[in-house]
């Protein structure tokens, strides 16, 4: 494993672990759920002012559902079924449709209602293979940020190309400027007729090119119940990771008699549209850790700045700096331990935290902080004006 492997940054970093105890799970450490909530934060304001509501749906689902929606054909071997009667026999959910799929159901939809969307963190569990699992890249617990989007026919030119502007932004908020697209088409075990898959992809294939996507062709790739885009991201070593994803289903609305009614008062399938932009939360950390080698932009630092004393009689000016700061909204590691200066500065950069505020005598006198980069350049500022120089970046 190299130094650039994820996981060498997340123990150097102290930001998780994994063990044989929890095969495939992950334990988050304090800061590494730190990262995990400024992720899973920024995601959900973003899908907030997109127009998508949040959810919460049950772990455990009726075998009975997943049988009907065939997710139970398709992925049953990768469940974690619990054994009972066929009427009482429950299992984890590998993925999150069906449950959104009830909760529209649970009322009487209109046309007016349309698009309806729904979004969740949604934490899933698959059965992998021991030999598959790869540290956050492949595990058999992780969290999605799933979205459906329930509209009509003519709804999804407008959400593919809204899903796909949302995409642009995010992925650049992350520093990820270069991205690919897969246009994938029906697999050879799927549920629908060859007539409902030429009405999803030809939707689709619209939406793309409605959207400016250059798409290269993926067939048989498609989910079982219908075509998708896949974003892949490109890091900083040339290597593709996909995340985000685009799917047009008219299948599952079918097998799990999602209805609305039209202007002409009469019941209609809608299109199901399945959005994720990270994918899995976990697998997407650890494209991030990579991708910046464990050097984290400022606002997804876990810990934004060290304030570091340079002599014991500064710790108490260094623990009022460092209130100041928290108080406002920087997360902050206070270094007061009786060690010298050149090794806080070496113990901030190890543990991947991009600024490190060093004060003294002289600093306390003053009322100011000898801000140091990552460059390793210092500049003193009084702490109001570092605050005010530092917020911009800081916060998404």
């Amino acid at each position: 494993m190299d130094d650039n492997d994820h996981r060498a940054i997340g123990n150097r970093m102290d930001l998780f672990h994994q063990q044989e105890e929890g095969a495939g799970m992950v334990f988050w450490h304090p800061r590494g759920f730190a990262l995990y909530q400024v992720i899973e934060g920024y995601i959900r304001r973003q899908m907030r002012a997109a127009g998508y509501r949040e959810v919460r749906t049950p772990q455990l689902l009726s075998r009975a559902l997943w049988q009907a929606s065939g997710h139970w054909e398709k992925f049953g071997d990768n469940m974690f079924a619990l054994p009972g009667e066929d009427s009482h026999a429950l299992a984890l959910k590998p993925m999150n449709c069906p449950g959104h799929i009830q909760i529209f159901n649970k009322r009487i939809r209109s046309f007016r209602d349309l698009p309806f969307r729904l979004a969740e963190f949604g934490a899933c569990h698959r059965d992998e293979p021991s030999g598959a699992l790869l540290g956050l890249m492949r595990t058999r617990a992780f969290v999605q940020d799933d979205a459906h989007v329930f509209c009509a026919d003519d709804d999804i030119v407008a959400e593919v190309a809204r899903f796909c502007a949302l995409l642009r932004r995010v992925y650049a908020d992350f520093g990820f400027d270069d991205m690919a697209v897969a246009f994938s088409t029906r697999p050879a075990v799927r549920a629908g007729t060859d007539a409902v898959w030429d009405r999803a992809e030809a939707a689709l294939a619209d939406a793309a090119k409605q959207a400016g996507l250059d798409c290269r062709a993926q067939p048989g790739e498609g989910a079982f119940y219908g075509p998708k885009l896949e974003f892949a991201l490109r890091d900083n070593r040339g290597r593709e990771w996909q995340c985000g994803t685009v799917q047009v289903d008219l299948v599952l609305p079918e097998r799990l008699d999602a209805a609305y009614v039209d202007a002409d008062n009469k019941r209609r399938r809608p299109v199901l549209l399945h959005h994720a932009v990270l994918g899995s939360i976990e697998r997407f950390i650890g494209i991030l850790l990579e991708h910046h080698q464990g050097r984290l932009p400022l606002w997804l630092a876990p810990e934004q700045i060290a304030v570091a004393s340079i002599t014991e009689a500064a710790a108490d000016y260094a623990g009022e700096v460092a209130a100041r700061f928290e108080e406002a909204g920087f997360r902050v590691a206070l270094d007061t331990r009786k060690a010298r200066l050149p090794r806080k500065i070496v113990d901030a950069r190890e543990a991947g935290i991009p600024l490190l505020a060093a004060v003294g005598a002289r600093e306390a006198a003053a009322g100011t902080v000898a801000l140091r980069g990552a460059d390793g350049d210092s500049e003193v500022l009084a702490v109001d004006a570092a605050i005010d120089r530092l917020a911009p970046e800081a916060f998404r």
